[in-house]
């Protein structure tokens, strides 16, 4: 069995690729690929496999951006840290969906799903991908890793999220701080609009959370929340615009 891994994450990678091989010494992870774009080019490019375990969130973008780019009848596992997302709606619509941290249970439930599988049943799921991409939803909560936990944190609990020296954080309305490992410029991509707004290249923050809005001198824009931040959080004089309508919208 050939296998693709579509994964940004050198740690999940590994973690998947492992469980693989130690379950069936037939499978074959004949590539990884980490983005959009380096996906679509292999698909393209390469002879036919058998599976694809994918993530849903990418280094630029949402992976359901390659089914809108290019024809995919190759069975799909999902992948992804959330588990706010339709679960339901992945089950019924894709081989299976299952939720990092990914457990070998879990793998080899997913593997006898799709051994089952005809080339009538693998075109029925393929042909629903459209439906799975329309009950996309954003999420409610950050499943946040700790240790050997993850720890669920509500969309409405977070004031900010922050980059610093390469490492990402979001402080809750407590003032708690949190480490999350993923990019803000991943981070921003499933956030709803409505609610959360791309301040500058360190601070994505919550409507609910500004407390007042200073006119600073260059026509930048100071913004204060209701919790501390490591640092001031400033609004170019080129967003200023958008983010003032943002804001009463």
């Amino acid at each position: 069995m050939k296998v693709l891994i579509v994964e940004d994450e050198t740690v999940a990678y590994n973690s998947l690729k492992k469980i693989l091989t130690e379950i069936d010494a037939e499978i074959e992870v004949v590539g990884i690929t980490e983005s959009i774009e380096q996906t679509v080019r292999f698909l393209l490019k390469n002879p036919p496999i058998d599976l694809i375990f994918m993530d849903i969130h990418l280094s630029d973008g949402s992976a359901f951006t390659i089914f809108s780019t290019i024809n995919v009848d190759i069975p799909v596992i999902f992948t992804t840290a959330y588990d706010e997302y339709a679960i339901n709606a992945f089950k019924v619509n894709s081989i299976d969906y299952l939720l990092k941290p990914i457990e070998e249970e879990a793998i080899i439930q997913a593997l006898s799903k799709f051994r089952k599988f005809n080339q009538q049943d693998t075109l029925q799921y393929t042909s629903r991908i459209p439906q799975l991409i329309a009950s996309n939803k954003y999420p409610e909560k950050f499943l946040i890793p700790h240790k050997d936990k993850l720890i669920p944190v509500p969309i409405n609990d977070i004031a900010c999220f922050y980059t610093s020296n390469e490492q990402t954080r979001l402080i809750v309305k407590n003032g708690k701080k949190h480490t999350y490992n993923k990019p803000l410029d991943n981070i921003i991509q499933i956030l709803d609009p409505q609610i959360f707004f791309r301040a500058n290249k360190q601070f994505i923050i919550a409507k609910n959370s500004i407390q007042d809005i200073t006119i600073w001198f260059d026509s930048r824009l100071l913004i204060k929340l209701h919790v501390e931040t490591p640092e001031k959080i400033f609004i170019s004089k080129n967003k200023a615009a958008d983010f003032k309508k943002w804001v009463v919208e």
